[in-house]
């Protein structure tokens, strides 16, 4: 079984990366081209891609947003160093985290372990059907599924996981640190913004004003809060 399907170009950086995950127990596959990388992982069908940005055939923006339209799975883009573009672009297509080049390998394998983690615990929360109803708004776990005034809501495996915390604990502040630990099982470094774009796209799949949120509230200084009474039945 693949664990990992390594998109990248540079041969040297993708030799080095896949020596180091797999002497920590991953197999790990390398694919150099975007153009072929869709074909790869359906045949190998891995439980995470670890995607760079810069790729020839197809760049890795539309190598990923193919992949959401098959794959529920992680996914791990590489950018580069300070480019807060092509990180924000990586999350908006669909990527769950990202990493600066160059990586330092253990930091990369703790982003991979972390979100492999995530991923299994997620199929564990599948299991155990657990919903919660708030409102026009029903979160189901056993269905990976959201819905709101009885129509489904279209939400990328971060995005659900992010809403099911915050539902979770509809009515309680939480803080970016402590989302990161819930669904990343790593610390906040006060720097990454994934959760902050998450938040706006969650608010706009579920209708909530972006520029004057009351479902899903910022509280300057400490957090966010999904408020429970702001799903009311009629429209």
């Amino acid at each position: 079984m693949t664990d990992i399907l390594l998109v990248e170009d540079d041969e040297r950086l993708a030799s080095l990366t896949q020596t180091y995950l797999q002497q920590n127990g991953l197999h790990v596959a390398v694919e150099k081209r975007g153009d072929t990388a869709i074909s790869r992982f359906e045949q190998l069908q891995p439980r995470m891609v670890i995607l760079d940005l810069m790729l020839p055939g197809l760049d890795g923006i539309e190598v990923c947003k193919q992949l959401r339209r098959q794959f529920a799975g992680p996914i791990l883009m590489l950018t580069a160093k300070g480019n807060d573009i092509d990180q924000v672009m990586g999350l908006e297509t669909g990527a769950d985290d990202y990493v600066v080049k160059p990586a330092d390998p253990m930091v990369l394998l703790a982003r991979v372990r972390a979100l492999l983690r995530r991923a299994d615990e997620q199929l564990g929360d599948t299991a155990s059907s657990q919903e919660i109803q708030l409102g026009a708004l029903r979160v189901d776990a056993s269905s990976h599924s959201v819905w709101l005034h009885g129509q489904e809501v279209e939400l990328s495996t971060q995005e659900f996981a992010l809403l099911w915390e915050l539902a979770r604990s509809a009515g309680t502040i939480l803080s970016r640190d402590e989302l990161f630990k819930r669904i990343r099982g790593i610390d906040y470094d006060g720097l990454d913004r994934s959760i902050d774009v998450r938040i706006s796209k969650i608010r706009k799949k579920l209708g909530d004003d972006t520029g004057n949120p009351h479902k899903i509230k910022t509280v300057w200084g400490k957090g966010y809060l999904l408020s429970p009474d702001a799903w009311e039945e009629s429209r």
